[in-house]
């Protein structure tokens, strides 16, 4: 079984992909998806979204990093995929899942299930441009508004030369609504000869019991369950080994939190980090009351040294 960290765009970027992949479980992640439109982009854009490529392509913890692309022009794409390669990513990830209006509109993500020819034309055209010896893979939703053509999407890009696909089990009109529609992708699987990915509403190990037996697949990507969780890979990984599943605690994940902070402070604008805080803080009270009760605290604070001091940092160790 392989669990991997979703590419979650405003969300999971290099400080929290730090801080999740420290606590373990974690099998391999992705960037933000990297819009490529009419250009060759330079090292420093890929270094801006992947700074782990400076790294071996690893966060600090040796989880393995993979850039994602996203676009609809086929050349564009190769060629920015194998600069990509050149720089240190040993995967090359192809977006085709987003669901976003504005990237939707520009001929993006989730939007391209609607041809499934030019998917089949994206990743043929990345995978010869790219070494032999790296993975070309794909993540696609359902569909656009129905899942009726998910199998034809998910030949096109098998036949084309993905070597796995992630299926979040949603179309691009649900959204994140509710439930996920675990029962397609034994339906996927069946119509490609590549391992397929469940991704969508594993909030608990409860949640990956259940997809596991619907889904009938071993791998996973964990999104908003993970980044809700921290500890969730690492407790399904401990379930899957039949190993005794101990949830991390709040004094636990108290100093990965300080860290998170401390990262986000020294990378972003005073105006940017407490908001970046609040953001994943407001994830956190889905499974502790404790998070909830710091949200409320710093909910309204804008100035970084009194959100260090609220989080029992001295300030002059986080300046």
């Amino acid at each position: 079984m392989q669990i991997a960290l979703a590419p979650m765009e405003g969300l999971v970027d290099d400080i929290l992909r730090d801080v999740l992949t420290r606590v373990g479980g974690i099998d391999w992640c992705v960037t933000e998806f990297i819009r490529v439109n009419d250009q060759l982009l330079t090292p420093a854009y890929f270094h801006k979204f992947g700074p782990e490529l400076l790294n071996g392509a690893r966060t600090a913890s040796g989880v393995p990093l993979r850039v994602q692309l996203l676009g609809s022009d086929p050349v564009c794409l190769a060629e920015n995929a194998a600069l990509a390669c050149e720089l240190g990513s040993e995967v090359i990830d192809l977006n085709f899942g987003c669901p976003a209006k504005t990237v939707n509109k520009s001929r993006g993500g989730a939007v391209l299930l609607k041809e499934p020819e030019l998917l089949n034309q994206i990743v043929e055209h990345v995978r010869r441009a790219v070494p032999a010896h790296i993975p070309v893979t794909a993540k696609m939703r359902l569909g656009f508004d129905s899942p009726d053509g998910s199998l034809v999407c998910a030949t096109a890009l098998a036949e084309g030369g993905a070597e796995h696909i992630v299926v979040h089990a949603r179309t691009k009109m649900d959204g994140y609504k509710p439930p996920a529609h675990w029962e397609w992708i034994p339906r996927v699987q069946d119509v490609v000869k590549v391992p397929v990915f469940a991704n969508g509403d594993i909030w608990s190990v409860e949640d990956w019991r259940r997809c596991r037996e619907i889904s009938g697949v071993e791998d996973i990507m964990l999104g908003r369950g993970l980044v809700s969780r921290p500890d969730l890979a690492k407790q399904i990984a401990a379930a899957r080994a039949g190993e005794e599943v101990v949830e991390m605690s709040w004094a636990e994940l108290m100093p990965l939190i300080q860290d998170f902070w401390l990262q986000a402070k020294a990378q972003m604008t005073s105006r940017q980090s407490p908001g970046r805080l609040k953001q994943w803080l407001a994830m956190l009270t889905r499974n502790y009351p404790e998070a909830a009760e710091l949200f409320t605290v710093l909910r309204r604070e804008t100035e970084p040294d009194h959100v260090s001091r609220l989080l029992g940092l001295p300030v002059a160790e986080a300046a």
